[in-house]
C-alpha cells in the first residue's frame, strides 16, 4: 500500500448519475491540500452512473478510481470492496446521493492529526445535527438510534450517518456482513478502538430517490442489531495478552 496517499474517499453509488459530478467536484475542492484518492463503487446501476464516472476520469480527475458491480450488492459490500482496494491510511466514507458534505472531511482529518503521538483514535463518526430528510425517515432513525444505543451502548447519536473517517487497518479487521456499515461504531469499540463524534452538515437530496424504505430498513435492522449484540457479548478483545519477560 502506498504511503503517498493519506486518505481514500469511498463512495458507494447506485443510480446516482445526476449527483456524482457535483459531489466529485466538491471532494476535489475540499481535499485540494491533501494527498488523496477517490474510489467510487458503481453498485449495479441501471442509469448513466458508470458513464458519468468515466467522463469525470477522462476529464482530468486523475484521483478517481472506479469499481463496478454487475448487480447490486449493497452499501456494506461496496464499502468493503473499496476499502480492500484503497491505498490510503484513512478511509472517508460518503453517501453517493450528495447529502453528505465533503467540506466536513478536513475537520475530521484535523482530529486525527491533532491526537497525541501515542493516540489510538480509529474512528471519527459524523453526526448530522441538521438532518435534511423526510419526517418519517427522521422518526425512524431516532427510534432505531435509541434502540441500538440502549442495546449496544455504542455512545453514538447517529450511527446511520454516511460520513465517517476510519483507519483502514481497523476497518479491515471488522467482521464483514451485509449492512455492517450501520454498526461500524459498535464494531470498532468491540475491537477496543477509540472513536469520537464530530458534528457534520447534511443537505437535501437534489436528484434521484432513496434506494430503500423505512420498513425495509427496520425489518433487516432488527436481525442485524441482535446479531451485533451477540458478537459484542461474545468478544474477549477488551483484554490484552501480557508478554512475560525473563
Amino acid at each position: 500500500m502506498s504511503n503517498d496517499i493519506f486518505v481514500s474517499v469511498l463512495i458507494p453509488a447506485k443510480n446516482e448519475a445526476n449527483n456524482l459530478k457535483p459531489l466529485l467536484e466538491e471532494v476535489r475542492v475540499a481535499l485540494a491540500d491533501e494527498s488523496y484518492e477517490i474510489i467510487v463503487v458503481d453498485d449495479g446501476s441501471t442509469d448513466a452512473t458508470l458513464h458519468e464516472l468515466q467522463q469525470a476520469k477522462n476529464n482530468g480527475l486523475s484521483q478517481l478510481r472506479i469499481l463496478h458491480h454487475d448487480c447490486s450488492l449493497g452499501q456494506s459490500t461496496s464499502l468493503y470492496h473499496a476499502a480492500q482496494a484503497a491505498r490510503g491510511q484513512w478511509l472517508a466514507t460518503l453517501d453517493g446521493d450528495g447529502q453528505n458534505d465533503p467540506a466536513d472531511i478536513p475537520g475530521m482529518l484535523a482530529l486525527v492529526r491533532n491526537q497525541p503521538a501515542n493516540g489510538d483514535l480509529q474512528l471519527v463518526a459524523g453526526h448530522r445535527v441538521n438532518r435534511r430528510d423526510t419526517a418519517s425517515k427522521r422518526w425512524a432513525s431516532r427510534f432505531a438510534n435509541g434502540l441500538r444505543s440502549r442495546l449496544l451502548k455504542d455512545s453514538t447519536p447517529d450511527t446511520g450517518c454516511g460520513l465517517k473517517l476510519i483507519q483502514r487497518a481497523a476497518f479491515l479487521r471488522l467482521p464483514y456482513f451485509d449492512h455492517m456499515h450501520r454498526y461500524i461504531p459498535a464494531l470498532i469499540q468491540r475491537h477496543n478502538g477509540k472513536m469520537v463524534v464530530h458534528p457534520v452538515n447534511h443537505r437535501h437530496r437534489t436528484a434521484g430517490v432513496s434506494k430503500y424504505g423505512n420498513i425495509d430498513r427496520a425489518l433487516v435492522g432488527i436481525l442485524d442489531l441482535f446479531g451485533v449484540w451477540w458478537l459484542i457479548k461474545r468478544t474477549r478483545l477488551n483484554t490484552q495478552a501480557r508478554e512475560v519477560q525473563e
